[in-house]
This record gives C-alpha cells, sequence and structure tokens, in this order.
C-alpha cells in the first residue's frame, strides 16, 4: 500500500495551484528595476547547466521571467518557484532507479551559491527552491525575508544546522526543510513561528535536538508535521507535554521508535497518524479509542503482535488502515466483522498483508461499501472467496496471493469496473476460468494469478476488455494452442506463461 498523504488546510492548494501555473506568470505591469537587479545578482551566482533560467535577460519584463509572481496592480515581486522540475518517470521509475534521479545527477537542477540579493525583494511571501543542488548550509539571512509565508527548501542537498533566526518568520505559514541532511541541535526556534501551519523536517538527524516533541506538540497553530526519518527514539525520561489541540496530521515513519509516544494519544484533533517503518514492539496500544477522529492509521513495517485490540474497532471515522508487516496472529474474520461495525461506510483502504492472519473470509467483506484497496498476501488464510466481493463496486486492487484459498475463481470478479490491479497468485483455486471473469474489467492493469489449479478457456475469437501491463499465469493450462487473446496487449512489459 502507498502511503497516504491528507492536506487539510485550503491555502495548501492554492500554494499548489500557484506552483503547477508558474510557468506562464505574467503581468501587465512592469516590474520594479530594484528587484529585476535583484533577481539578475540572484541568477549571477547560480550553475545552471540547463538554461532554465535563459529567460532572465537584462533589460526584460522581470514579471514574465520563468519562475517569478508579481503583484497585478503594484508590479512587486511576491513569488518565486525554482523547484527543479520532476518529471513524469521520476515518480514510476522503480525503487533501484530512483538514484538515477536524485539532485545530484539531474542536469535541471540549479547550484551554486543563493545570493542574498534576495533581500532587495521586500514582498517576497513565496519561495520555493526545493529539488535543486545548493549543498552548504541554508543562507542565513532567509530569516531576514519577513514576508515570507511559504518556504520550500526540501530536497536541496543542504546540509548541517538550521539557522535559529528562521524563527523571525513570524507571518510564515508553510515550511519544508525535508531530504536534506540537517542536523540541527535543538527546534526552540520553531516556537517563534507564530502562524506555522506545516512543517516537514524529513531526514533531518534530530537525535540532538530533544526538545522536538515539546516544541511541535504543543505549538498552537501547527496543522501538519513529518518528521519522517529523523532518527527520533524512545524518551528515557517522558516529559510532560501540554499537547496543542491543533494538530490533525503527524508522520513519524521510519524512526527507532519501539513503543508508540504517549504523548500522541493527547492529540485528540488527529486525523491520520503514521508510524510506519519503526521498531514497535508488543500489542497495538488500547489508546487510540482516545483519538476519535482519526481517519488515516498507518501502523506498517513495525513488530507489533497479538490480535487488534477492539478499541481500534471504536474508530468510525476510519478510512485508511495499514497494518502490514507485523506480527498479528488474528483470524481474519473476527476483524473484518469488527471493522463492518465500524466503519462500514467509510474504510477505503485495509492492508494486513504479510502477518500471521488465518481463518476465512467472510461474506461482510463485500458490505464495505467504499472499499478501493484491500491487500492481505502472505498469510495463512483458508477456505472461498466470497461471491459478495462482485459488490464492491470502487474496488481498484485487490491482492489475496501467498494465502491458502481454495475453491474456484469466482465470477463475481467480471462484476468490478473499476479493478486496476487483480493478484490471486500462490493459493489452491482450481476450475475453469472464461471469458466472462473479466467480462467488465477494462481498467485492468495487473492481472497476477500464478501457481493455482487454473485452466482457462476463453472463446477463440475473445478480444480482452483491458490492456495490461503485468500478465503472469504461470502453471496454467493455457493451451494447447498459444494464446491468441495475448496479442491484443499492447502495453505490456511483464508476461509470464510458463
Amino acid at each position: 500500500m502507498k502511503s497516504v498523504t491528507i492536506t487539510l488546510f485550503p491555502f495548501l492548494l492554492v500554494i499548489v495551484a500557484i506552483c503547477f501555473s508558474f510557468c506562464d506568470a505574467t503581468s501587465d505591469v512592469l516590474c520594479i528595476e530594484s528587484e529585476r537587479k535583484a533577481l539578475l545578482k540572484f541568477k549571477n551566482d547560480l550553475v545552471d547547466p540547463s538554461n532554465r533560467l535563459s529567460s532572465w535577460v537584462e533589460g526584460g519584463d522581470c514579471c514574465k521571467w520563468l519562475g517569478v509572481v508579481c503583484h497585478n496592480t503594484t508590479g512587486h515581486i511576491n513569488q518565486l518557484h525554482l523547484a527543479a522540475p520532476l518529471s513524469v518517470s521520476q515518480f514510476d521509475a522503480p525503487v533501484d532507479e530512483w538514484e538515477t534521479y536524485h539532485p545530484s545527477k539531474n542536469n535541471s537542477t540549479l547550484r551554486g551559491k543563493i545570493n542574498s540579493s534576495l533581500l532587495e525583494l521586500k514582498h517576497l511571501s513565496s519561495l520555493d527552491l526545493s529539488n535543486n543542488n545548493f549543498r552548504g548550509n541554508i543562507p542565513k539571512f532567509l530569516g531576514m525575508l519577513g514576508s515570507l509565508t511559504y518556504l520550500n527548501l526540501s530536497h536541496a542537498q543542504f546540509q548541517g544546522g538550521i539557522p535559529q533566526n528562521l524563527g523571525n518568520l513570524s507571518k510564515l505559514q508553510y515550511l519544508d526543510l525535508g531530504g536534506n541532511d540537517l542536523k540541527p541541535k535543538s527546534l526552540q526556534w520553531v516556537s517563534g513561528l507564530s502562524s506555522l501551519q506545516y512543517l516537514d523536517l524529513s531526514d533531518a538527524d534530530l537525535r540532538k535536538a530533544t526538545d522536538w516533541l515539546k516544541v511541535t506538540f504543543e505549538h498552537p497553530s501547527l496543522l501538519e508535521l513529518h518528521l519522517s526519518a529523523c532518527s527520533l527514539e524512545d524518551d528515557p525520561s517522558p516529559i510532560s507535554v501540554n499537547s496543542t489541540k491543533s494538530l490533525v496530521v503527524l508522520n513519524l515513519s521510519k524512526n527507532n521508535f519501539s513503543s508508540v509516544p504517549m504523548s500522541i494519544f493527547g492529540l485528540h484533533g488527529l486525523v491520520s497518524i503514521d508510524l510506519s517503518g519503526n521498531s514497535l514492539e508488543g500489542p497495538i496500544p488500547d489508546c487510540f479509542r482516545n483519538i476519535s477522529f482519526l481517519e488515516v492509521l498507518d501502523l506498517s513495517r513495525n513488530s507489533l503482535n497479538s490480535s487488534t485490540p477492539n478499541s481500534l474497532f471504536s474508530l468510525n471515522h476510519l478510512q485508511f488502515l495499514n497494518l502490514s508487516s507485523n506480527e498479528i496472529d488474528q483470524d481474519i474474520s473476527e476483524i473484518l466483522l469488527s471493522l463492518s461495525r465500524c466503519c462500514l461506510d467509510c474504510l477505503e483502504s485495509l492492508d494486513m498483508a504479510h502477518n500471521d492472519l488465518f481463518g476465512h473470509l467472510v461474506d461482510q467483506l463485500g458490505h464495505f461499501k467504499n472499499l478501493a484497496h484491500l491487500s492481505l498476501t502472505g498469510n495463512n488464510i483458508s477456505g472461498h472467496i466470497p461471491l459478495s466481493i462482485g459488490e464492491l463496486s470502487p474496488l481498484k486492487f485487490f491482492d489475496v496471493s501467498e494465502n491458502q484459498l481454495n475453491g474456484t475463481f469466482p465470477l463475481c470478479f467480471g462484476q468490478l469496473e473499476s479493478l486496476e490491479t487483480l493478484n490471486l497468485g500462490f493459493n489452491l483455486l482450481e476450475g475453469v476460468v472464461s471469458e466472462t471473469h473479466f467480462s467488465n474489467l477494462t481498467r485492468l492493469t495487473t492481472l497476477e494469478a500464478s501457481q493455482n489449479r487454473l485452466r482457462f478457456e476463453p472463446n477463440s475469437s475473445w478480444i480482452p476488455p483491458f490492456q495490461c501491463r503485468i500478465i503472469k499465469l504461470s502453471q496454467w493450462h493455457l493451451g494447447p494452442k498459444f494464446p491468441r487473446w495475448l496479442k491484443f496487449q499492447k502495453n505490456l512489459s511483464v508476461l509470464d506463461i510458463s
């Protein structure tokens, strides 16, 4: 299951809209001479291997330059968006190829020195220098840009400490320093950001910043906090924290917690919690019941054992539940029945892959009206796949591979018009599969059902309604002739019919 991010305040949507449209930023007014000179000084200290700033020329109207947004009436520069462009291939690339797209290897990234001439832009409210390759420390003068409400320096190869005077930016609402190699000794400066609503310090080493919890959890205006992969550990001597009621999104994934920090349970307004990829042990705490508005809970990739507590099933707003890659030992039918009592109408994603689940899938599974993602791969679930699956009209992802399911391949799968991924591989299914099983699967892109005892007997003139990228049907009886229907698959990148 992909990680889920929710953003709950409207101003971020405005920022995103700006970021997508800045390349066409135009204005009916000419830019101010002093501000144009400031931008040219800024450009002169940059290394621009792909010539992204070719429009920045002497004498030109800087309000029409790439990444520059001016106020419609005053002509003052109020937004500067110079994030290195991210191509679609960067998001779709396999994990082992991500290094290719690292800022240090991306020719479209800006490098060099960030000139203090930016201080001439007195009305600058938004600055985005993300995904570039500046290296070195974050410039201290950025803490003097008093009009800033948005500052994004993420994934820009900054190193070292974080300037304390960033805390002077009292108007700042959004701050993203994630994806750098930062090692601050304290986060006390965050307390000065009295308007802050969004903070991302992911990948910073916060082992010496022992005040992180008190500063962030007590911040009066903070709505969204991301501290993923910050080397955070259990506090040997927990401090008393007067938790804010404002925080709604909390990401503490990829840290070193062996137990859930108890201060979290005082954040009663939380809507999203991500504690995935830690070292959490023992049973899931009962205290999650205190966070009654929770919609997203990700405890995946830990060492949680025992069974899921009943308190978890009192969360009647739950939309996304990810408990995958733990050691939960429980009957899957108990879990589904409990979930049906609390969030039958709201659950959209359930991921309990790679646990020690056993038992049978029950008919209640088909009653989750909004379920779009279900992953139960790598367990010990047995019995038949319930016919009620065909009632899950929103279902896009269904993976029950590597279990002990038996019986037939249900015809009801042919009713799932939204289905994109179907994985039934490595089970004990048997019987005949016909084109009717796929009759309405027009969106299917991944079909995996290898290592079952299935026979596929479509009509010789059958044309599949789908275009798959991945088809794995090893150990199926498809012959004696080569399946003619495969010639209609124009997007195939993986095929296994061995």
